[in-house]
């Protein structure tokens, strides 16, 4: 949609920019992020596409303007010290916005990623069922992974969310920002913000066990120390669920022991088969059968045989241990997909975008009488013979 366009549902007042009018617009659209940036209207993303709404192309002084309406003084100043700043706000009791605010060509731009108010349920979300056993588990390590903007964030909201319905728990989260709120219901929540109400993540984490938790939230687990404290916390008997931006079940185990020294990975593998319960490695997809996004996932839980692959470094054979777990509800990602583009729920060239093996599934296309849209990907595959 073009700046010019003038759709009734796009229309922003163009005279002067109001951060709460474009607030307003990207919620009722359903939008997932709002990006304010210089040379451009400000711009929604909407079910993945990219869509400009119908006002004023902005100036220096329109983002700067913009970002002062809704940054707080401390992010401000980070802002001019640092370069970049990240906050959470409540937008009215219609929705959260997780902000990035950071300078580019000298100016201001901003990304607002939009966190409904209401979580979704399990049966929405799609998760594994399975997944409702483990998060009743007294002790382990449950990681959810996937790039950025794959809804890890939600679904482990609504795993917290089942938790505190149902169970006396004692719920710590360490989050960068504050996403989803949770209230105490049958559980109690603390909810702790880094940069806020703790410096860092290792130092929430190196405290927390002295809070009596018996769930761990980490938002992200993004150093060697953090990761570290995370699978020290499973280890002595708290359910830990933790982040990490990998994709796939056997790339986030090489991650986590690869963030370690090599006199210390043996240690670790022997740790994390102990410790770890399931990897989750999830991506979002447009849907094909109707407006929105789906999940597609990639489970592996850890049965004993996945944890001597663990400790004996074999991970290279998760992959064929997920394929032959199918009755522990294990599924490679690639499989799911195929099972959503056989449903029509999305269409080939979305499969191929998020495949891990996008030759194999391409392939797959042609043997079933399909094609496949985009000729780019016979050119990769070519050159990738040919080398």
């Amino acid at each position: 949609m073009s700046s010019g366009e003038s759709t009734p549902s796009t229309k922003v007042a163009a005279a002067s920019v109001q951060m709460d009018r474009l607030l307003d617009t990207a919620v009722r659209q359903g939008a997932s992020d709002l990006h304010i940036s210089i040379g451009r209207p400000p711009t929604v993303r909407l079910h993945g596409r990219l869509r400009s709404l119908a006002t004023k192309v902005l100036e220096p002084e329109d983002t700067m303007s913009l970002m002062k309406q809704i940054t707080p003084e401390r992010n401000q100043q980070q802002l001019q010290e640092h370069g970049g700043s990240d906050f959470g706000m409540a937008f009215k009791d219609l929705a959260r916005f997780r902000v990035s605010i950071f300078k580019q060509r000298g100016a201001v731009s901003m990304v607002l990623r939009q966190i409904p108010n209401k979580l979704f349920t399990f049966e929405q979300i799609g998760l594994p069922g399975i997944c409702l056993e483990l998060i009743r588990r007294p002790r382990g390590l449950f990681l959810v992974t996937g790039p950025t903007g794959s809804g890890k964030s939600s679904s482990l909201a609504t795993m917290i969310d089942i938790i505190n319905n149902t169970l006396e728990r004692h719920i710590v989260t360490v989050e960068d920002p504050i996403e989803f709120y949770h209230f105490h219901k049958k559980s109690v929540v603390n909810q702790r913000e880094v940069g806020e109400d703790v410096p860092s993540f290792a130092e929430a984490l190196k405290r927390v066990l002295r809070q009596d938790p018996d769930v761990i939230l980490v938002g992200e687990m993004r150093d060697l120390e953090t990761i570290e404290a995370a699978i020290r916390a499973a280890e002595t008997g708290h359910l830990v669920f933790g982040t990490l931006h990998t994709t796939g079940a056997a790339g986030t185990i090489n991650r986590i022991i690869d963030a370690f020294p090599t006199n210390q990975q043996e240690q670790i593998r022997v740790q994390l088969s102990t410790a770890l319960i399931a990897v989750l490695s999830q991506v979002l997809l447009k849907r094909k059968d109707a407006p929105g996004r789906v999940a597609g996932y990639e489970f592996l839980m850890i049965t004993p045989a996945i944890s001597n692959l663990i400790r004996e470094n074999k991970t290279y054979r998760i992959d064929s241990a997920i394929q032959t777990g199918r009755k522990f509800s294990m599924q490679l990602l690639d499989d799911h997909l195929w099972r959503l583009y056989e449903a029509g729920t999305i269409d080939a060239e979305e499969m191929m975008d998020c495949a891990k093996n996008p030759g194999a599934i391409r392939d797959k296309i042609h043997r079933s009488g399909g094609t496949v849209g985009r000729p780019e990907w016979d050119e990769k595959e070519e050159a990738a013979k040919g080398e």
